[in-house]
């Protein structure tokens, strides 16, 4: 499962580092901008992890995945520049949609799968693999100037939160740890693919009438 599991957190941090670098196109920016933005969506939310686990932080010691993130970050930069139109309408919307789906439904996953590795209590788990998959894209729309998708009324934490569980469960029912992540990936992807799909949300707070 250790080599499973490092090729899935290199998919995610490249899905990831991706809705960075779209959204860095989005905004007309600069290499620069390309590289910053792929990198601390790439690598936020698992850094921040790390950090609460009290372990090394992933990528300090093996730069794989930065490395992954800036090529990610510039060779969007010389695709999209070199597509008249490419980065331009609803397509940079949509494809940052179902990319972000698929980087939170993996780092859902991976992120639990390092906190119960640490000794994170089951629950503790849980809520590290949301973060996770979370916090990155936090971090992507704040420097961006977005509202974070977190804070959209669609479903979005919660499908982190499903495929944590989905895992963490399916590891406590004695499922093996692989079949346990495709169930869990597969669960966070649909459900966060129907709120695109559907505009799932849950109910907004709405304060009683006087």
């Amino acid at each position: 499962m250790e080599g499973a599991s490092l090729i899935a957190e290199y998919v995610g941090v490249g899905v990831f580092a991706l809705t960075g670098a779209i959204v860095a196109a989005r905004k007309g920016m600069d290499p620069f901008g390309f590289a910053l933005l792929a990198t601390v969506t790439g690598v936020g939310g698992g850094s921040v992890r790390d950090m609460l686990l009290g372990v090394p932080v992933f990528w300090v010691h093996e730069p794989v995945d930065l490395a992954v993130c800036l090529g990610v970050g510039l060779l969007t930069y010389l695709a999209g520049s070199r597509i008249p139109g490419a980065m331009t309408g609803q397509r940079p919307r949509t494809a940052l949609l179902w990319a972000d789906a698929l980087g939170l439904a993996i780092f859902s996953t991976t992120g639990a799968l390092k906190a119960l590795s640490n000794g994170a209590h089951p629950f503790a788990a849980v809520v590290l693999g949301t973060l996770t998959a979370s916090f990155g894209g936090i971090i992507r729309d704040i420097l961006a100037g977005d509202v974070p998708l977190v804070l959209h009324r669609e479903i979005y934490v919660t499908a982190a939160v499903v495929g944590a569980a989905v895992f963490v469960l399916g590891l406590g029912a004695g499922l093996p740890p692989a079949l346990a992540a495709g169930f869990s990936i597969l669960a966070a992807f649909t459900l966060r693919g129907f709120a695109i799909q559907r505009d799932w949300s849950l109910p907004p707070f709405r304060p009683r009438a006087e």
